[in-house]
């Protein structure tokens, strides 16, 4: 008989660099431990996977003034303290390649390499204007309901 897989799942609230750093790489050691795990991106911690690039969609007054107003990519982030008017995420993304660490763009590709499934909230993306075009490929969409599916069936459920 084989056994099921343990289940992992992350809710991704924070736009904040070090929560997603560390949301990721309790992913990635899941994942290394052979669990499913799902990364479900809500709100604030969707600014992960926006493209560095801006992709041109048509999007009313409201969605461009969000859009202009929230962090682009994992590589546009700040901290949640220290963050030090953008000088706090240049100082941790030097001490971690310092000290050999993956970046929070390197933490995600590992994790789709993987198999994390990386699923946007599409609720907030209705709410901030942000299209399926400008988040990174291998994204994929669905509401509430599809989280919990997956979160009912899981040991572990964090909330970062």
């Amino acid at each position: 008989m084989e056994t099921q897989k343990e289940k992992t799942t992350i809710v991704l609230f924070s736009g904040d660099l070090d929560k997603a750093i560390a949301a990721f790489i309790i992913a990635n050691g899941a994942a290394a431990y052979d669990h499913d795990v799902t990364i479900f991106f809500t709100f604030w911690g969707l600014n992960t996977m926006r493209k560095d690039e801006i992709v041109d969609v048509k999007k009313g007054f409201l969605e461009r003034a969000f859009g202009k107003m929230m962090p682009r990519g994992a590589k546009k982030l700040g901290l949640s303290k220290m963050n030090m008017m953008g000088m706090g995420p240049e100082m941790i993304k030097h001490v971690m390649k310092k000290h050999n660490a993956l970046s929070l763009p390197q933490l995600i590709e590992l994790a789709q390499e993987q198999g994390v499934k990386l699923v946007a909230c599409t609720m907030t993306m209705d709410l901030l204007g942000l299209k399926q075009e400008e988040l990174l490929d291998g994204m994929e969409y669905a509401g509430v309901a599809a989280y919990l599916g997956d979160a009912t069936q899981a040991k572990v459920n964090l909330f970062i």
